[in-house]
């Protein structure tokens, strides 16, 4: 019998897009992201992508982006959480009579102690971790389905707030506590530089890290010039948002103020900017700790087995209820640590803070690319997606949308985003 040559078919070119290794899903949140900023400036005359709103928008998104981290997990186990709006108010009053009437009265210390600060944000962050672990309790032992837990949970836990602080604003409040609100606590245009150059410097090292670990252990690598790419974008990024809000400067009037303070007169023509807040430093910082849970520790890869196939899971010996209870404590860490944020950049507790914010949270995360059906989700992509809705009701207000019409399109945005990803996950195969 003859034998024939068979010629192995050819494969087709890969476009730049698969060469260089990118979620199709994140570039078109970036997309999107990207087309939002450039119209509302053009609607704005130019006023929405200027450092002081890009400054004010970092800011601001920075509480709902915190928690949002912690809905993936939530979500990814096929649970939801409608509490943490009011979760963050009851934790904000907890640590707002904690710092102006219990240590004061108890321990003797006052206002801008040293110890103060620490004491209040310890003492908010236990008491939001163990509400979260009793929440996870009831929908993990008790099997409550945790829409019930946490509906119940939102109406409880803003009345509980309410009634800590008779219903009153709490305020003026520790000065080392207002750090973390944002206009308050800036590191200044040197050290902003000096973390951005180690953040493009620790970014690009990962990066070439995990190439040469694919190369190790006989794993395709991306091109070089594909590396080479994605290095240079990553480092304009980080380096080029220092330089943005490095670029803000500190109004007049308040730089006159600080050097009042001080009992000092302002050089003629002496000006300042802000640099990078701490509480969007305090974002990083989560948003590199989540994901290192999601990635690279049992409870991560304990946390999207479970959401991927809670019967399946059960069978391999995870332990699923022991996992709820840790996923809400996390949860309700997370909350606190918004509540520190929220409140201190208002400079006060108020009884309608955090309202809503369970809605913000849930869209966050389910714009950024977490299935409601569970099994998928990233942590940046619930930060983007964070993100996108801040610009959304910030870029509306700047146009003079009213309220009302500004929440229609958030809930617009919320089911569309929903559908696109029902679409996404059909043709991708994606379960």
């Amino acid at each position: 019998m003859a034998q024939t040559d068979v010629q192995p078919l050819p494969q087709g070119r890969k476009t730049i897009i698969q060469q260089l290794e990118l979620d199709m899903r994140l570039l078109g949140m970036l997309g999107a992201f990207l087309v939002l900023c450039v119209g509302f400036d053009l609607f704005t005359d130019g006023r929405f992508l200027t450092p002081r709103n890009i400054f004010n928008l970092t800011i601001q998104t920075v509480s709902v982006a915190i928690m949002a981290c912690g809905m993936v997990f939530v979500i990814v186990t096929r649970h939801i959480d409608l509490s943490v709006g009011a979760l963050l108010a009851t934790c904000s009053a907890i640590m707002a009579m904690t710092q102006t009437a219990i240590l004061p009265e108890m321990l003797g210390l006052g206002l801008n102690h040293p110890l103060t600060a620490p004491i209040t944000i310890l003492v908010g962050l236990m008491a939001g971790t163990l509400i979260g672990a009793l929440q996870g309790w009831m929908v993990g032992y008790l099997t409550i389905p945790a829409f019930i837990v946490t509906l119940g949970g939102l109406l409880v836990w803003r009345n509980v707030g309410w009634h800590i602080t008779n219903g009153q604003t709490i305020g003026p409040l520790d000065q080392n506590f207002l750090v973390f609100g944002g206009i308050n606590g800036t590191l200044g245009p040197t050290v902003s530089w000096i973390l951005g150059g180690l953040a493009a410097l620790v970014a690009v090292l990962v990066q070439w890290n995990s190439r040469r670990a694919k190369e190790k252990h006989g794993f395709a690598a991306k091109p070089m010039w594909a590396e080479l790419t994605l290095s240079g974008i990553i480092a304009v990024a980080i380096l080029g948002f220092i330089w943005i809000l490095n670029s803000y400067q500190i109004p007049a009037a308040r730089l006159r103020r600080l050097f009042e303070a001080r009992g000092e007169v302002m050089p003629e023509g002496f000006t300042a900017t802000y640099g990078l807040p701490v509480s969007v430093l305090l974002l990083i910082a989560v948003a590199i700790g989540m994901t290192i849970i999601a990635k690279q520790t049992r409870l991560g890869r304990y946390i999207f087995a479970t959401g991927g196939n809670p019967d399946a899971a059960e069978l391999s010996g995870i332990n699923t209820r022991l996992l709820t209870v840790k996923v809400f404590a996390l949860m309700g860490a997370l909350t606190a640590l918004s509540a520190v944020v929220a409140s201190s950049r208002l400079a006060n507790h108020t009884n309608d803070i955090g309202t809503l914010d369970e809605l913000r949270v849930i869209a966050a995360a389910v714009i950024g690319g977490t299935a409601l059906a569970g099994g998928v989700g990233t942590i940046f992509g619930a930060i983007l997606g964070a993100l996108i809705m801040q610009s959304l009701q910030s870029g509306m207000a700047m146009v003079g949308v009213d309220a009302p019409y500004q929440n229609i399109v958030v809930g617009a945005v919320l089911v569309f985003a929903v559908w696109i990803d029902i679409v996404y996950r059909k043709r991708t195969g994606i379960n």
